[in-house]
């Protein structure tokens, strides 16, 4: 594969790591008080990394079937300019869900404290509840890990956008399996070495992924923002360049 299309899915890999199910929960779990259990921290993210994979091989032979009847049609200045049309609308969404002041982010999170206030604990809270609730046999984490991957499908864009790539990249489906196992590889390499960090530094490192959760916790659909960002640059440089326009 060529460089440009391994640089777009390697930066869209590490966009998914930052999910909630990629490194919010791996974080509660390292952050639950007691003694640190890596394997079962390990089973959470080798089962997250095998369900995104099966989810993308699933998808990605779908898609490459649909190009091969449409493929010519895909081509056309039509189907171009409807490209066109979508990654500038994705570039607006992308510069304008997240409010880019800092007043717009503390007026945000006040509603959202009045509404946790009305409502008691919101998604978030509850999720946090769950992952640290205690030292339940394994395959409760494996459940936890598959409803939270699942709870992700609609929201999935980075692994759609990827996806997307690999089926109009021309590779087959074999070589999409294995690109597909090396995004999911990287998807979940930031929660590793958060994994390894915690298991070398002990509680030292403890302030640090508390700092981070928090960060996570408060700013997630900035993460959102960027995808639609990246993958309206995307479609919008494709079809001008295809267009010609310019």
């Amino acid at each position: 594969m060529s460089a440009e299309l391994v640089a777009p899915l390697v930066v869209l890999a590490l966009i998914d790591s930052t999910s909630f199910g990629t490194l919010l929960i791996p974080l509660w779990l390292l952050l639950t008080p007691g003694r640190l259990r890596p394997g079962r921290i390990l089973v959470f993210l080798a089962t997250v990394a095998v369900f995104y994979l099966v989810v993308g091989v699933a998808l990605l032979g779908g898609a490459l079937a649909f190009l091969d009847q449409v493929g010519e049609g895909l081509d056309s200045p039509a189907a171009r300019m409807v490209q066109l049309v979508v990654g500038v609308v994705l570039l607006v969404l992308g510069l304008t869900i997240e409010p880019l002041t800092k007043a717009g982010k503390e007026k945000r999170a006040a509603r959202r404290a009045a509404r946790q206030a009305e409502r008691g604990p919101g998604r978030v809270e509850r999720w946090r509840a769950r992952a640290g609730s205690g030292e339940g046999p394994v395959r409760g984490l494996v459940g936890l890990a598959l409803t939270a991957t699942t709870v992700e499908l609609g929201s999935m864009l980075p692994y759609l956008g990827a996806i997307g790539l690999l089926s109009t990249s021309g590779v087959s489906v074999g070589a999409g399996v294995v690109v597909l196992a090396g995004y999911c590889l990287v998807m979940i390499a930031p929660a590793l070495v958060l994994l390894a960090l915690r298991v070398v530094l002990h509680e030292r490192v403890s302030p640090s992924l508390a700092r981070l959760e928090d960060w996570l916790s408060r700013n997630s659909r900035e993460a959102l923002a960027w995808v639609l960002f990246f993958l309206g640059l995307y479609l919008t440089g494709g079809a001008v360049q295809a267009l010609g326009i310019g």
